[in-house]
């Protein structure tokens, strides 16, 4: 008897064991599934911190970096930290659905000004969202399923963030392009972009950088964001503003705004989304915004329901950490003052890098033409350079870039500049 009991334990281990290979000869539900190609900038960011080179250059991530190379937490951020960490009336409890009413508030006065007219009319609403991706996709989802032109495609510029496909790919909307880049003239095809405006049927929706064209860098003048307007209205186009840079571009807020505020004051309803990732060096807090122009208080209301009602089901409310730090700066003159001399920093260093690679060029009489390398603005540059030419920068310089020859300019400062001036030199001769 006892014998039988000592051998029990073993005896199930065993057919537990059996089971389990039966289990495994079974094919799986997802056996046709396929492996996704990994995202091309984290993969860049994995291949330069495991090259060793001692010179190795990272231009790819589209994040600030200090002149030593390091992530910049902001002053003022870092002010703002403290003061939510000393308020002992904050909770960790649910925010609404919307998000913080005050970082919403605050968010839409920055993009359309303090003193617009659609907001004192009250009809703009907003939307906290996971950033500006979150944002651009909560826009998508509600144009899926309410805009009125049913099979309305979205057009994209050429080249573009590739996270603008996937959004409106992935909510079932077609997505067209229109011409951006002008390789000859390394600007704005200007004409290209019109033609496909003009050409698209009415109602159609545009996806448009507002400042700071990811990734060229290339942004129309006043008078061309005027014949952009022009056309839109006369072929009664939706206006959908994907604003990831303003005060980080220019360093002046107001600027890097003109083209929504242009838009809004001749009459557009809109979507704009906002991320707060770059201007306020947010980048894994994830506080963005959408801010909605419509007709009238009534309809603002009304998208604001459904665009809660997907939000709820997606993922029930924002966090609150980084919309926190944004709405204490946003709502606090003298924190907002200081914020502004944060962004000067920024931008200013990065047209400072702009101005020394063209000298470098210039110097070593780098075949081609580099002005556009200090005409473009922001935090991303489109060299011009050749998917062949940039895979010698990174396998003999160890420079790292994106194939279609976009570089983070935040990448650069005064120890590398040169370097990465006379690995260009040496691809354009030689490649």
């Amino acid at each position: 008897m006892s014998s039988n009991i000592q051998h029990t334990p073993t005896l199930r281990l065993q057919q537990l064991s059996s089971h389990i290979a039966k289990k495994a000869d079974k094919p799986s539900f997802f056996e046709q599934v396929q492996g996704a190609p990994a995202d091309v900038i984290f993969a860049l960011t994995s291949s330069y911190k495991a090259d060793s080179h001692t010179q190795k250059v990272n231009l790819g991530v589209g994040a600030y970096r200090t002149e030593e190379g390091k992530p910049w937490v902001l002053p003022i951020v870092k002010k703002a930290k403290h003061l939510l960490v000393e308020n002992e009336e904050l909770d960790h409890e649910y925010l609404p659905i919307l998000g913080l009413e005050t970082f919403r508030k605050a968010a839409v006065k920055l993009i359309l000004g303090y003193n617009s007219k659609a907001i004192a009319e009250g009809r703009v609403g907003a939307a906290q969202c996971i950033s500006g991706t979150g944002a651009v996709y909560a826009g998508a989802h509600f144009l899926s399923k309410h805009y009125p032109i049913k099979g309305a495609a979205c057009y994209i510029s050429k080249p573009t963030w590739a996270n603008h496909r996937a959004i409106f790919e992935g909510v079932g909307m077609q997505v067209l392009e229109y011409p951006y880049w002008d390789p000859a003239t390394k600007g704005l095809d200007l004409k290209g972009m019109l033609g496909t405006m003009q050409s698209a049927p009415n109602g159609s929706i545009f996806l448009i950088h507002p400042c700071a064209h990811n990734p060229t860098g290339v942004d129309p003048t006043n008078d061309q964001w005027r014949q952009i307007a022009d056309v839109m209205e006369a072929k009664g186009h939706f206006p959908f503003f994907d604003c990831a840079y303003q005060g980080f571009a220019s360093g002046n807020l107001d600027k890097d705004a003109y083209s929504v505020r242009y838009f809004v004051d001749r009459g557009f309803e809109m979507f704009i989304a906002q991320s707060f990732s770059k201007n306020f060096g947010l980048y894994s807090e994830r506080a963005g915004n959408l801010t909605v122009v419509a007709r009238s208080v009534e309809v603002k209301n009304r998208i604001e329901s459904q665009i809660a009602k997907a939000q709820r089901a997606v993922i029930s409310n924002p966090p609150a950490y980084g919309s926190r730090i944004v709405s204490v700066v946003l709502n606090n003159k003298q924190y907002y003052q200081e914020w502004e001399q944060n962004l000067s920093t920024m931008a200013n260093r990065i047209i400072d890098m702009r101005n020394v690679l063209y000298e470098e060029l210039v110097k070593l009489g780098t075949p081609g033409t580099w002005n556009h390398i200090v005409d473009q603005i922001g935090m991303f540059s489109f060299t011009g350079l050749t998917a062949p030419q940039v895979k010698v920068l990174k396998e003999k310089y160890h420079v790292y870039l994106t194939d279609n020859g976009r570089i983070s300019m935040a990448g650069l400062n005064s120890k590398n500049v040169k370097y990465f001036a006379q690995a260009i030199d040496f691809v354009v001769r030689n490649h």
